[in-house]
């Protein structure tokens, strides 16, 4: 007689990943090498807010979760993210935050944590700076058993949005190169001084030079000679970016998420660094060119624009 078949339900398995902007991009490989070990599961990822799009539309996520990362004097809200999980009743996680914040988590909810043990946590906290988000990542699923196959390729083709209309309306055809001179108003001396000689140089080259600024970056791209891309005015989304991003032939940019974004599109270009950021620490080596100077001032664009012109295959 055949025995009626019983039901497993899915595994539940939650992914930490809080930001920034960069590090979330960043997770694209080892999510995928997650959703591998697990492809049945059920895949939770607790984010911020200002990330929840992206997750939306990242493959291999099936649910939200958000962490108001309240200060840590708001006991209120840290109890509320440890019952919200506890509640979710999770068989794995796998904490790419490595935080202490995240830390404190692992501490009051009960599961298979990727980082077997809190020594292995704390070694990961120690090599930030020394090993690159990436390279942390791969070691912690390795760790965990799993093939790590993507963990150091992210592919985000996934976030791009088609703008070749957008393009089209600006005169723009695929191949120029996309300068990213700006970065988060809190980190204004990682921003090259520059630009605006390397811009004048490139358009005297023949070369079309376009710029997508950010919202805090919108008057010093109006400086620039290059094409301004805005959206109805507005400066584009992650996704208009990525759509545009996507379509240069070359990228320059300071250490910021944009320029995470157009290494991890498959973009040539290169990567500008001074003693207020750490380019080993982001793997982009592997990825774009680095430029890793003391001052960013001393940085010519004399020096750019020959390195520009050899990856655009230029004499």
């Amino acid at each position: 007689m055949t025995q009626p078949s019983v039901e497993t339900k899915p595994e539940k398995v939650l992914i930490i990943r809080l930001g920034a902007f960069g590090d979330i991009l960043q997770s694209d490989g080892a999510i995928r090498d997650i959703r591998n070990r697990h492809p049945t599961a059920s895949i939770t990822v607790l984010t911020t807010s200002p990330f929840r799009k992206i997750f939306q539309r990242c493959p291999g996520i099936d649910r939200i979760l958000i962490d108001p990362r309240a200060p840590r004097v708001r006991l209120d809200k840290f109890f509320g993210v440890i019952l919200m999980l506890r509640r979710e009743g999770f068989d794995f996680i796998y904490d790419l935050q490595n935080s202490r914040r995240t830390l404190s988590y692992r501490k009051w909810i009960k599961a298979r944590w990727s980082q077997k043990d809190e020594a292995f946590f704390r070694r990961l906290q120690k090599k930030t700076g020394q090993l690159s988000t990436l390279e942390r990542n791969r070691l912690q699923l390795v760790q965990a058993g799993i093939d790590a196959t993507h963990a150091l390729r992210p592919d985000i083709h996934w976030l791009a949005e088609d703008m070749d209309g957008l393009l089209a309306d600006a005169g723009l055809k695929p191949g120029f190169v996309f300068l990213i001179p700006g970065c988060s108003a809190r980190h204004l001396n990682r921003r090259w001084p520059h630009f605006g000689e390397l811009a004048t140089a490139l358009k005297a080259e023949g070369l079309a030079v376009v710029t997508a600024p950010g919202p805090d970056e919108i008057d010093l791209c109006r400086t620039l000679p290059a094409t301004l891309l805005l959206k109805d005015g507005k400066p584009l989304n992650y996704f208009q970016l990525a759509g545009v991003v996507q379509r240069a032939g070359f990228a320059i940019g300071n250490d910021t998420g944009p320029t995470h974004m157009a290494a991890y599109l498959g973009v040539k270009g290169l990567a500008l660094f001074g003693r207020f950021s750490q380019a080993h620490g982001t793997g982009l080596e592997a990825f774009f060119k680095i430029f890793d100077v003391h001052d960013l001032r001393d940085l010519s664009w004399q020096e750019v624009l020959s390195a520009t012109k050899a990856g655009l295959g230029l004499k």
